[in-house]
């Protein structure tokens, strides 16, 4: 979603605010601005499109030197990507900028009253009635930080805000209900941004806001309060990646470098996780093990990517644990009015933690007395602080919009909520969980063999890079591997893409099977489910009967499905329900190749935001 960037310090406020925004175009954005108070004043520049012209506009118009200022890269909610609706807003006067991610829902209302009181508000946006907002109440009397407790407390939605005002020209103020907000603590500098890359070359040390909280950045420091103007406990915490971590590291691009990185992040998702004797001791999950005991049903809630991990999750913990597990789509979840009580376990899977339908979910499950385990990549995040317990994947930060490392580590930490579930009601002995353990170290330098070995995978793609369909088909944990094929296909070459169960190829899809149609088919293990196996080699048979081009991902040495494979992928032998996380690593070396074959941006795909903050 949008990236908010707010400095108090000794450097140039526009340097350091334009460079926290470059960290930050990874989110996803249409337009950006910046805002510096200086000489008893307030300047401001913003420009629609990327932040590049952005850059322009500061270079032809420089603005006055200052060491306060706030920033902004917009995805467009209300009103179109122009240079009017681009943020910081400002009120009339122009003494208030302010910028927002997220979306005010009464905005409406507040607009009919502003107007009526003679304000003139001069973009489509819900933002802007902020800045006249902040404005009447600092005329009002008292400071911003307390004019910002006004006004939250009458705003309806999600929202994170941070403004300043030329009468307090070393003070920047935030606030945030459910959208990300994050303070860096430096010296004798202080940051604000709705992600810490945004600050990471300045400082590793930042302060977690919780929700409904407004802090206030002086050169005296941070002081955090609640909505209602009672101090507010905060926490500090080291970032544990420096900025080298979100750099591309001589790939073309972050999605490059960061399925390049998978391995390592597989391993450190490991790391720490079983003990001396080969227990798993997921010290996050703070669950006490009677009440794990007395679990009867496992909910998983997510969305995109994310979604395909927990329904690879669904068959290993009901083949581990014999626990029923469904997968549910976040957006539906609460709407379909779940069958939820306390012996329900909701695992709720976001790579940002920010993901609103999910955060939504678990927030609804929790009212209805279930337990929420969070599976989450950004730690400080709302749904991992919501929740009862977490397991983070340490996949490090991951810049590309289409999720790739993330995935890979959700799925290992899937494993381990399922294992480790097993362990707690005995569903598996201990060595059974200890082999499973070492088939998961092992995956690291699996993955890094399929990553060797993708040469003819991009070959491959260039040349159906001219074609507008791709289908993918597999069975049991193949389907959501498809599906996730699938979709990072749409993501980043904005191909038509389906993914389906092979069985279900007879009862509709197969009339879309054409000559030449590239159809990609996940082949399980001959050796784990032999059945499965061959069921999907009949149905190899029957596209290649009908003149499509196959696409075989199967396992090495696998030679029954070679008459049938006009590309055979080969990927290592790994157990059934671990071959997702080798499965996929093709898939998505396909997907980026292709898209750039289009002369498409695999970093920042159009219409697509890295962290959806609004339902």
């Amino acid at each position: 979603m949008c990236g908010i960037v707010g400095y108090v310090g000794m450097q140039s406020a526009q340097d350091v605010v334009v460079a926290g925004l470059k960290r930050l175009e990874y989110r996803g954005y249409d337009s950006a601005g910046v805002a510096v108070l200086a000489d008893g004043g307030l300047a401001a520049a913003k420009k629609a499109g990327k932040l590049v012209n952005l850059e322009k506009e500061l270079g032809d118009r420089p603005l006055p030197a200052g060491r306060t200022g706030i920033g902004h890269t917009r995805w467009a909610t209300h009103g179109a990507p122009t240079d009017a609706n681009a943020h910081p807003h400002l009120d009339n006067a122009g003494r208030v900028a302010v910028v927002h991610n997220g979306i005010i829902e009464n905005f409406a209302a507040l607009r009919r009253e502003l107007t009526g009181r003679g304000h003139a508000l001069e973009s489509e946006t819900d933002t802007e009635v902020v800045g006249h907002l902040l404005a009447e109440a600092f005329s009002a009397g008292g400071d911003l930080a307390d004019a910002m407790r006004q006004v939250c407390r009458r705003l309806e939605g999600a929202f994170t805000l941070v403004a300043v005002h030329a009468d307090q020209p070393d003070v920047v103020v935030g606030a945030r209900r459910n959208s990300p907000l994050v303070v860096g603590v430096g010296q004798d500098e202080w940051f604000l941004a709705s992600d810490v890359a945004a600050f990471i070359a300045h400082t590793r040390s930042a302060i977690e806001l919780g929700q409904d909280q407004v802090v206030e950045l002086s050169p005296e420091g941070v002081t955090v309060t609640g909505f209602d103007g009672e101090p507010a406990d905060v926490r500090e915490y080291h970032v544990d990646w420096d900025a080298s971590a979100a750099e591309k590291g001589g790939y073309a691009s972050f999605m490059l470098k960061e399925i390049a990185d998978q391995p390592q992040a597989v391993a450190d998702t490991l790391l720490g996780r079983v003990d001396g004797e080969g227990s798993l001791t997921l010290d996050e999950v703070r669950i006490p093990d009677a009440e794990l005991r007395e679990v009867d049903k496992v909910v998983i809630v997510a969305c995109g990517t994310a979604f395909h991990a927990g329904m690879i999750a669904k068959y290993a913990i009901e083949h581990w644990t014999r626990l029923p597990c469904e997968t549910e789509l976040a957006s539906e979840f609460r709407y379909r009015d779940p069958i939820l009580d306390q012996r329900t376990l909701v695992v709720a899977i976001s790579q940002s933690g920010e993901t609103m339908d999910t955060l939504m979910a678990l927030r609804h499950a929790r009212e209805q007395g279930a337990k929420v385990l969070a599976i989450c990549n950004t730690n400080g995040s709302t749904i991992p602080r919501e929740s009862d317990a977490v397991l983070y994947t340490h996949a490090g930060p991951e810049v590309a919009v289409a999720s790739t490392k993330a995935f890979l580590t959700q799925l290992v930490a899937c494993y381990l909520v399922a294992l480790y579930l097993g362990q707690v009601r005995g569903t598996k002995w201990g060595d059974e969980i200890r082999t499973v353990v070492r088939q998961l170290s092992a995956i690291s330098a699996e993955v890094e063999s399929v990553l060797s070995t993708m040469e003819p995978v991009r070959e491959l793609a260039r040349s159906l890079a001219h074609h507008d369909t791709v289908l993918f088909v597999g069975r049991h944990v193949g389907y959501p591997v498809a599906l996730e094929g699938a979709l990072k296909l749409k993501e980043l070459a904005y191909m038509h893409a389906e993914g389906f169960a092979a069985g279900e190829l007879k009862h509709g899809p197969i009339a879309l099977i054409e000559e030449g149609l590239p159809v990609v088919v996940i082949v399980p293990s001959p050796r784990g489910r032999s059945v499965l196996h061959d069921k999907i080699v009949s149905n190899i048979q029957e596209i290649r009967a009908r003149g499509a081009l196959t696409i075989v991902v199967a396992e090495e040495g696998d030679e029954a499905v070679l008459p049938y494979a006009d590309h055979l992928i080969t990927v290592p032998a790994t157990p059934t329900l671990l071959q997702p996380l080798v499965a996929t690593v093709p898939l998505q070396v396909f997907a980026c190749e292709l898209a750039t074959a289009r002369g498409n941006e695999v970093d920042q795909p159009r219409n697509l935001a890295k962290s959806v903050t609004v339902e």
